[in-house]
């Protein structure tokens, strides 16, 4: 049957990502009837992600922090004028004075021992660590849309598989029937088949929404609201089927008319005899090889992860503090120039000088300084830790992709197996040798088995998904501070 076909293809898409040419991703639009490809999905969230713009935003705000540390060096500049009226009255004689007055004054900061370069220092790090963890929210958002677009594609395959086993149990009840009214087999039997396709029935169903549930998922991830009908792309192998798309726009109730009537029955049920078809499954393809090995995948995660750099950086920046505070005890060197007009006897002055000066609380910079100290320690136990919990994630990952990446190849075997064994148990039963039970235990393991592989392959691609992100391996797609998405391949 061509459904067998179709889930053979979505299991393909599953397993492995399919090579395509280089691309740039700039603005994606999506409209009724787009297919989405793994790329567009990511470049769709990297645009959309709130998350990443507020990385954005805060990065600019570490940037303009930085033009203020600086500006210390820069003269400030004074300009005020005024306008003074004065009115004496004594017993003796009254006086009246109108004064206009203009000032202008200049101060420039010559040297403080330092606190201003450490201040500036300080503000680079703080801004070098939002540019780490801007990365890091671009590094969060690729794995979450994989994982979901794998979510969807795993759900779409279930789909076809339970399809099938309505298909299968259709079948089997119409043989049932037809042997039934031959006398050939009993009434337990023709109703264990009707339970059995009802059984079916539901779980199709059921995947129907988990499938429903998964694209919305994945919009979640893309932040893409009022999203239009479209569909997942599998690459190059195109699958036409009735699963895909599914309109998430108009959410209705479930209609009062159920599908709950049993197929009409047949009277010749030597045409039903040949009821199995083989589901073709993938059980002899090969996973591509991950191309590191766990030492690896340790030191590549120690270089990449941006997290790690911005908690170094965060580092860098409180020991800054630290040493920006503890200059504080310095007096202050700086310049000044000042002129001054008033037109009461036409006065001129002009005043240059050079200042030290120094304002101190001796009790309240100690205290400062021991909280300055504290902060260090804190920023280097957090490193501390994040470097262990990062040997641990990158163990977890690797173990549990190799272990999944080990059953596939025993699933598929399951999956041979248990047909096998379901296409004896149907011999023996139409024969008389087998009961109804066997054989409903026979289709009940060999769906099991499909789905169980599935699962397995879904959640390889996640577990192999999830290591690239921990050791934050390059991307096909990606998103700079310069508002630009793109991506090579």
């Amino acid at each position: 049957m061509k459904i067998f076909s179709k889930i053979s293809v979505s299991l393909l898409i599953i397993i492995t990502f399919l090579c395509q040419p280089a691309f740039a991703i700039n603005d994606i639009k999506v409209e009724k009837g787009s297919v989405l490809t793994l790329e567009d999905c990511i470049g769709l969230a990297l645009n959309n992600n709130p998350a990443i713009k507020n990385a954005r935003y805060n990065y600019g705000i570490s940037k303009a922090n930085v033009g203020i540390a600086r500006s210390s060096f820069f003269p400030t500049i004074g300009v005020g004028t005024g306008y003074n009226l004065t009115d004496t009255h004594t017993k003796h004689y009254s006086t009246d004075t109108n004064t206009y007055t203009i000032q202008a004054t200049l101060n420039q900061l010559l040297w403080n021992f330092g606190r201003t370069n450490a201040h500036i220092r300080m503000e680079k790090f703080y801004m070098i660590a939002d540019e780490y963890n801007f990365y890091d929210i671009v590094r969060q958002t690729t794995f979450a849309v994989k994982q979901r677009y794998y979510e969807v594609l795993a759900a779409r395959a279930t789909v076809l598989i339970n399809a099938a086993y309505v298909d299968i149990n259709e079948r089997n009840y119409l043989r049932t029937k037809a042997y039934y009214d031959e006398g050939l087999k009993s009434k337990i039997d023709l109703v264990n088949a009707e339970v059995t396709l009802s059984d079916s029935k539901i779980s199709l169903i059921k995947s129907q929404n988990a499938y429903k549930n998964s694209l919305v998922n994945l919009n979640n991830a893309m932040y893409l609201t009022n999203a239009p009908t479209y569909s997942i792309s599998d690459g190059e192998i195109s699958v036409k089927d009735n699963v895909a798309p599914v309109d998430l726009t108009k959410i209705t109730q479930t209609s009062n008319k159920e599908s709950n009537e049993v197929p009409i029955s047949v009277n010749d049920a030597k045409q039903l005899t040949s009821a199995i078809e083989k589901l073709e499954v993938l059980t002899d393809y090969n996973i591509e090889e991950f191309p590191y090995t766990f030492e690896e995948c340790i030191d590549m995660a120690y270089k990449n992860r941006a997290d790690l750099k911005a908690y170094n950086s965060t580092l860098d920046a409180v020991k800054e503090q630290l040493l920006m505070i503890k200059r504080n005890y310095y007096p202050e060197v700086s310049a000044s120039a000042g002129y001054g007009f008033r037109n009461q006897n036409t006065t001129n002055s002009l005043n240059v000088g050079v200042n030290l000066s120094s304002s101190l609380n001796i009790m309240a910079q100690k205290y400062e300084v021991d909280a300055a100290k504290y902060q260090v320690n804190i920023a280097e136990n957090t490193l501390n830790k994040l470097n262990q919990d990062i040997y641990f994630e990158v163990q977890n990952a690797y173990i549990n992709m190799i272990e999944l990446e080990k059953q596939i190849p025993l699933q598929a075997v399951k999956v041979r197996q248990t047909f096998e064994n379901y296409e004896l148990a149907e011999g023996r039963y139409y024969v008389g040798l087998g009961d109804y039970i066997e054989l409903q235990d026979a289709k009940v393991n060999y769906n099991n088995a499909q789905n169980s592989y599935i699962e397995t392959i879904y959640n390889y691609n996640v577990a192999r998904a999830n290591l690239e992100s921990v050791i934050a391996l390059p991307q096909k797609v990606t998103t700079t501070l310069e508002d630009k998405t793109n991506g090579t391949k």
